[in-house]
Parts: structure tokens; C-alpha cells; sequence
């Protein structure tokens, strides 16, 4: 072999590798979608054993792999800011609570999301549907000044599922636009979805669609035909937004929260399953990369279930920051897999950044880690520490739970670990059986703890006596 040869030899080598190493070649860049529940329990889905029926959810997850123990943030704002940034939330004062309508606070706009990663990847459509929740007081917080090519959906939480309204006003919109479109909010979101996808997405011109339903969260609102068809409905009801029902002609109530509560996730479900069968009409599900979780666990009093595992949304238990996670990528992520990998919500934009083949900012320095390898092999663990806020923290081996971290609503009279793989429940303390242990979880926590943002969202209740929405929540502030 002559020199030149060998030399084209070892070209091809590195740039074998080089594509190996980001996922794949620049032809080959998946769609990807990410589908976002909100306040979705653990227990709430088939595969973890629920009494609601979700067989869309659950093939999705015989297709793809179970990831096992995918931590969130407790409560949504966070969990949906560290997602579109792969940094801890409390870097940019948002831990404590969510983003409330009357709320001025906005994620910092030196933060980069994923969407403007991707549009240096060669993503042209960039999509997001659904609940934003992560600023609106002026338009710099809105999607399509965060990357985002298109928008449809409401920016507010917990809105009127029947008539799309926060605070008295219609908070539903189509790009800058008030969109007045009749209907469910989960149904108009999958419409939309497939819309998108039928509308795009190829080899060469691939797209990134984001879709964050709203769904299961309050208020509790379910379409009659989910709770009859489903057998929910097995008395009068008595539970519901009276409202809506009245407005609407629709009888969106259960006998109770959970019946009510799991049509809403049937619902969820019927829209998972239009969307894994556009994609397959289009032909483009074996190049397309899925990734589906809930924002935070069940809430409590609200109908969901955490299954086997203790506490609820709003708590550091895993009740509340367990989330229950598939990934799907047709001949890469093998079907029917499971890792039990601690990874996370921050790990997604290092993690999709690779498969897409971007270029990661310098100053934006990630807390996720790239777990493309963990999904893409099917073993291996990468060792690492997962912050989940207020003194907690798991790792592939321990959780370390503290007493003075400031939730009040965890309750604890000491500090706690737990062998947390072996109790996934958390019902034994094994602090004074492993002191080495616990000292090197408070050492790694102190690091976390001592983050001190510049600007921090106020306490929820701050600025609602008085406050007036603005006429169908257009913003025109611009600072």
C-alpha cells in the first residue's frame, strides 16, 4: 500500500470515527421529537403497572428503551428549563417555584436552548407545541425568540382545557398570533403535531419538534367520551369545571379525580399513538429519535399515582423526581431494552447535541452529561452525581436526602441515604451504616448548594393581588 493510500486509509478512519462520535453523518441526522407529560406519574402508565390503560405509552416502550431511573426537577418550570438548557434550573434562579401569570420572571436570555443549538446543526424547523411555562412577560422569553421556528400552544400553566383560558383570557396562540381553534388543548396539540410531520422532515432537511402537552395536569378535565368509552364514568359526576362543561357542551368530569384524572391520561395517550402512526405513514420513524417523559411526578391530591415509590410532585422524593421515560431510535436504541443509568433532564440537550451532530457553545458549560452511548449500547454506566435540588442528590448507587434543605414538605427530623437501586421505595435510612458514604454525598452536595444566582423567580404569590391579564395574553413588551 503506497503512502497515499495509506493516507486516504487513515482519513477515512477519523472521519469514521469522528461521525461515530456525534451520533451520525450529516445525511443521516434523525428527527427528533420529545414529548413532554405534565405531571404524569410513575404509576400512572402500563408498564409501571397502572390501573390506567396507556398501550400507546407502553408500545412505545417495547419499541424502544426504558429509562429507568430518569430524574426531573420536582415541579415544571424547573424541570422544563434545565431541559432546554442542560443546566441545573437554580443557576438562573429557577428552583424554588414555577413561573406564575402575574410573574415578570423569564429564563436569562444568555441561556442558549436546545432549539438554537439545533439550528446550527442544520435543524430548519424547530417546533414547539403546547405548554412553553418558562417566561411571557416579555416577548424575549417567548419561543420564537428562543430558537423556535413555529409555536402553538399556551404559555401559561394549568390553563382551561375546553376553553384555553389563564386568568380570565384566551391564553392560546399560533406563532405570534391569538389562536382561537375549538376543541380539547391535548387534541388540538396532537393535530398540530401531526400536522408538522406530515408537513416536513426528510434526510436532508430533518426536524426537531418539541411537544409539551398539558396533560394530566389541573384542572381536572376530561372529554366524556374518555371517561365512557373507558369505563371512568360509573356514576354521576360530581367533579369537574362547571364552566367549561356549561360553555362548551361538554361534560368534562369523572365521579372522582382519579377517574377523571385517567381519561386524561387516556387522551394523552390516544395522542402518542397518532403521532408513532403519522410518523410511520410518513416513513420516517426509522430515522426519527423519541424521547418521551413526564416534568415531575404526580400531584398530590390530584389523581395521579406514584406506584411503588414514595412522595409526590413538589418533593425530592422519588415520588416526585422519578419520571417515568422511554427512548426510541429504530437501529441505534434496541427494542425492548431497559438501563437502569441515573440520567436526567439535563442531560438531554449534551445528549441530543451529539446525535445531531452540533457544536456545543463554549461559555454554556453543561451540568447533563451525553448519555448516547448509554443508549445507543445497551450497557455500561457512567458514573456520575445528579443534583435534584434542595440538599438531594442519587447517583448510580446512593440518594442522599437532607433535613435542612429547605422543603418543608419533605418533613425529615435527620438526614437520610438510601441504597437507592436495591430501595427504590426509600423506607431505610442506611446513614449510620455507611458514614463514608454520607460524607462524600455532603462534600458533592455542598457544591451545589452553594449556587448563587443573579436573579431569582419570586415566591409564587408575589404580584397576583391587583394583577390583570393582558386581552388574550398577547405580549407586547419587548423588553
Amino acid at each position: 500500500m503506497n503512502k497515499f493510500k495509506k493516507l486516504g486509509l487513515l482519513l477515512f478512519i477519523i472521519t469514521s470515527a469522528i461521525s461515530t462520535c456525534k451520533g451520525q453523518t450529516k445525511k443521516d441526522k434523525p428527527n427528533i421529537i420529545i414529548i413532554l407529560a405534565d405531571d404524569l406519574g410513575w404509576g400512572d402508565v402500563g408498564f409501571n403497572k397502572s390501573d390506567i390503560s396507556t398501550p400507546n405509552i407502553d408500545k412505545l416502550a417495547r419499541e424502544g428503551m426504558l429509562l429507568n431511573h430518569f430524574y426531573t426537577a420536582p415541579i415544571c418550570s424547573p424541570t422544563r428549563a434545565g431541559l432546554m438548557t442542560g443546566r441545573y434550573p437554580n443557576r438562573f434562579g429557577l428552583r424554588e417555584t414555577v413561573i406564575p401569570p402575574w410573574s415578570k420572571f423569564g429564563v436569562d436570555t444568555s441561556e442558549t436552548f436546545l432549539p438554537e443549538f439545533l439550528e446550527g446543526a442544520g435543524y430548519k424547523q424547530r417546533v414547539a407545541l403546547g405548554k412553553w411555562h418558562l417566561g411571557h412577560a416579555s416577548k424575549k422569553y417567548l419561543p420564537l425568540n428562543r430558537g423556535f421556528t413555529h409555536f402553538y400552544g399556551h404559555y401559561n400553566g394549568a390553563i382551561d382545557y375546553f376553553s384555553h383560558k389563564r386568568e380570565g383570557e384566551l391564553d392560546w396562540h399560533n406563532d405570534w398570533e391569538t389562536s382561537f381553534d375549538k376543541g380539547y388543548s391535548t387534541d388540538l396539540i396532537t393535530d398540530e403535531a401531526v400536522r408538522v410531520i406530515n408537513k416536513g422532515g426528510d434526510e436532508k432537511s430533518p426536524f426537531f419538534l418539541y411537544i409539551a402537552y398539558n396533560a394530566p395536569h389541573s384542572p381536572l378535565q376530561a372529554k366524556m367520551e374518555d371517561l365512557l368509552k373507558n369505563g371512568y364514568d360509573k356514576s354521576k359526576p360530581t367533579f369537574g369545571n362547571d364552566k367549561s362543561e356549561d360553555e362548551f357542551g361538554v361534560q368534562g368530569r369523572g365521579n372522582n379525580r382519579r377517574q377523571t384524572y385517567s381519561a386524561m391520561v387516556t387522551a394523552l395517550d390516544r395522542g402518542v399513538g397518532r403521532i408513532m402512526t403519522s410518523l410511520k405513514e410518513k416513513g420516517i420513524d426509522q430515522n426519527t429519535l423519541i424521547l418521551f417523559f413526564s416534568d415531575n411526578g404526580a400531584a398530590p391530591n390530584g389523581g395521579g399515582s406514584s406506584g411503588n415509590l414514595r412522595g409526590t410532585k413538589f418533593e425530592e422524593w422519588d415520588g416526585g423526581v422519578r419520571a417515568p421515560a422511554i427512548a426510541k431510535w429504530p437501529n441505534f436504541i434496541k427494542s425492548g431494552s431497559k438501563t437502569d443509568q441515573v440520567m436526567g433532564y439535563v442531560d438531554v440537550v449534551p445528549t441530543i447535541i451529539n446525535i445531531a451532530g452540533g457544536d456545543p457553545i463554549s461559555h454554556q458549560k453543561f451540568d447533563g452529561l451525553d448519555m448516547t452511548n448509554v443508549l445507543t449500547s445497551g450497557h455500561g454506566i457512567i458514573e456520575r452525581n445528579l443534583y435534584l435540588g434542595y440538599g438531594s442528590l442519587v447517583n448510580n448507587e446512593w440518594k442522599i436526602v437532607t433535613a435542612n434543605s429547605g422543603n418543608d414538605r419533605m418533613k425529615l427530623k435527620e438526614d437520610a441515604i438510601f441504597d437507592i437501586m436495591k430501595d427504590p421505595s426509600e423506607k431505610n435510612n442506611v446513614k449510620n451504616e455507611n458514614p463514608e458514604a454520607y460524607k462524600k454525598l455532603l462534600l458533592i452536595l455542598e457544591s451545589f448548594e452553594s449556587i448563587n444566582p443573579k436573579n431569582l423567580v419570586p415566591p409564587y404569590g408575589e404580584g397576583k393581588k391587583g394583577f390583570k391579564a393582558p386581552k388574550n395574553w398577547i405580549i407586547k413588551n419587548e423588553d
